[in-house]
């Protein structure tokens, strides 16, 4: 029979006592937890392992001895190790003891009943007591006593460290009547710090939940529910973040226990996500305000809302005169040019209207920062759509032409063949036309053919310049989505703490000798970086549409519109 003994690494240099832990009868397995150093009273430990086990439900009793003599064994330290074996019952009394002057231990049993002279097969493993706690290997909810199906699993073990974590609260230099040795025993400074800081948030997160309770209720009266602010609220992508940073406020300080790991995980994320987004909004403020960078943003903007509106200009002159040698219908084209030429010069001078108020709107603009980068893209993401405005109309304006020539000359070329478009069953049925319906669907088809090539190439000039806008807000919203989605905690974790993202163990012999205990390292496998990505990556709201190329292909050829904005209620997971 093979004896399983896990014995924590940050006990080597623990002074002689015995050894606390849990005993697993279903995988002859003996999970070592800490040790007791002597002097100690025996009421007391089994007082201490009672309470131990009633808050945690873990049978923790002791386990064996341990001996971390540098000199050789004396008589009187093994007999009283011996001894201790009558007054802890256990069954089988496990002995590790030093081996000389050898890095390693040598572990033995010792059967307390004489008939039982059965040989057993040990195994020593060593392993990481804090990685093995703070792995979440072990199963998320704490349960009472593992079952039959869950005993020959490895998550025994990581379970039985996982929830004795009351037994780590004490250090070996407290005043107590009993002084262990565990993985916390070093460090207990540090957990006070983190457990005052703990104390220190509660009040923080009730202000800020009190804070955010007044702001959801503003956002949620039936004031902005009415046609403009609903319509603005549900087309200006810096509303829609700033709404999905709000429900990001509301995880964090939310007083709600995360239920498991990935929970956890994901309030973790979401504030990482949001301190380096504040720190990178607020190093863009700084850089906007110094040297004063707004005054020559807005000095720069006039220019080039000019210089844009006189390209526009010469492409339109370009298109009334015969662009790349072809042959326009030149009444049309005159129409149309002039049309867009006056769109322009009403741009221009809506434009010329609002300059003298640039600056102190870029200058209100830039306190917006502090919110965070995310949301100072997204006014830059608007900005964008104001400014080029015209261009959208202009694609709106050429697009419904088009697609009115498209329907109008797939209608007639079903009148040719004798066939119509049922509206209530949605399908095409045959129809008998007479001789006037089949003169006038001729007449009309002639004439939307021959005005196509017109109306084409000013919806296919101005669907370009709409797609360049897109492309380049596309870009922003990007950004915007990589720095709400993207689980930095996680990757931080992964990098520096990569056991607390674990995905198994590894074993690897350490030494293997005839008569001797075959001794064992267990590490812990990491996630790998995709993994982590997509396991712990966080809900964004999409920027555009869903559709694939060959749904927008198809609506760019009917001349359907692409809308160029945020639509409400577009969250994928």
């Amino acid at each position: 029979m093979v004896l399983k003994v896990f014995f924590p690494s940050c006990c080597s240099s623990a002074e002689s006592g015995i050894l606390i832990g849990r005993w697993i009868p279903e995988q002859s397995s003996a999970v070592i937890l800490a040790v007791v150093h002597f002097p100690f009273i025996p009421v007391q430990v089994k007082q201490y392992l009672r309470e131990v086990q009633q808050v945690t439900k873990v049978s923790v009793s002791v386990l064996g001895s341990w001996n971390n003599s540098k000199q050789e064994k004396e008589e009187s330290l093994s007999e009283f190790l011996e001894d201790l074996g009558t007054i802890f019952s256990h069954e089988p009394w496990i002995q590790i003891s030093k081996e000389g002057d050898s890095k390693f231990w040598n572990c033995s049993t010792l059967q307390k009943q004489p008939d039982n002279h059965r040989e057993e097969e040990i195994i020593l493993v060593y392993y990481d007591q804090r990685k093995v706690m703070l792995s979440h290997l072990h199963p998320p909810s704490d349960t009472a006593d593992l079952g039959a199906e869950d005993a020959s699993k490895l998550s025994a073990i990581f379970n039985t460290v996982a929830s004795s974590k009351v037994l780590f609260m004490t250090d070996r230099y407290d005043d107590g009547p009993i002084k262990m040795t565990h993985w916390q025993s070093d460090g207990i400074e540090a957990s006070i710090i983190v457990e005052l800081m703990k104390q220190a948030s509660v009040p923080a997160c009730m202000l800020l939940t009190f804070l955010l309770s007044l702001v959801s209720g503003v956002c949620n009266s039936r004031v902005l529910k009415f046609w403009p602010l609903s319509f603005l609220w549900s087309k200006l992508s810096t509303c829609e973040q700033l709404g999905h940073r709000l429900q990001h406020l509301q995880v964090i300080s939310s007083s709600k226990k995360a239920q498991n790991q990935t929970q956890l995980m994901r309030k973790a994320n979401i504030f990482v996500s949001l301190l380096i987004d504040v720190a990178l909004g607020i190093l863009l403020m700084s850089w906007l305000y110094r040297k004063n960078q707004i005054g020559h943003l807005a000095d720069t903007l006039i220019p080039v809302a000019d210089h844009v509106a006189e390209e526009l200009q010469d492409l339109l002159q370009w298109l009334m005169g015969a662009p790349a040698g072809l042959k326009m219908n030149r009444a049309l084209d005159q129409v149309l040019g002039r049309f867009f030429l006056y769109h322009i010069h009403l741009w221009i001078s809506y434009i010329h209207l609002m300059s003298p108020f640039i600056e102190m709107i870029l200058w209100y603009v830039g306190l917006s920062a502090c919110l965070g980068l995310t949301v100072a893209l997204c006014i830059l993401s608007d900005i964008i759509a104001l400014l080029t405005f015209h261009i959208y109309c202009f694609y709106v304006y050429g697009a419904r032409l088009y697609c009115l020539k498209i329907y109008g000359l797939s209608s007639l070329w079903r009148l040719f063949r004798g066939k119509k478009w049922n509206v209530l069953r949605q399908r095409v049925d045959s129809c008998s036309y007479d001789l006037d319906q089949l003169f006038i669907g001729t007449l009309l088809f002639t004439i939307l053919l021959f005005l196509l090539p017109t109306t084409a190439l000013y919806y296919l000039v101005f669907t370009l310049l709409c797609l360049l806008v897109v492309i380049v807000q596309g870009l922003i919203h990007l950004l915007v989505d990589l720095i709400d989605s993207l689980p930095l905690y996680s990757i931080i974790l992964r990098f520096c703490r990569s056991y607390r993202l674990a995905a198994g163990v590894k074993f690897r012999v350490l030494e293997q000798q005839d008569g001797k205990p075959l001794r064992l390292l267990m590490q812990i496998n990491p996630l790998s970086y995709g993994s982590v990505v997509q396991t712990y990556r966080l809900p964004t709201y999409s920027c555009y549409p869903k559709d694939s190329w060959t749904s927008l292909c198809k609506k760019l050829f009917l001349g359907e519109l692409i809308y160029p904005w945020k639509h409400k209620g577009e969250k994928q997971d």
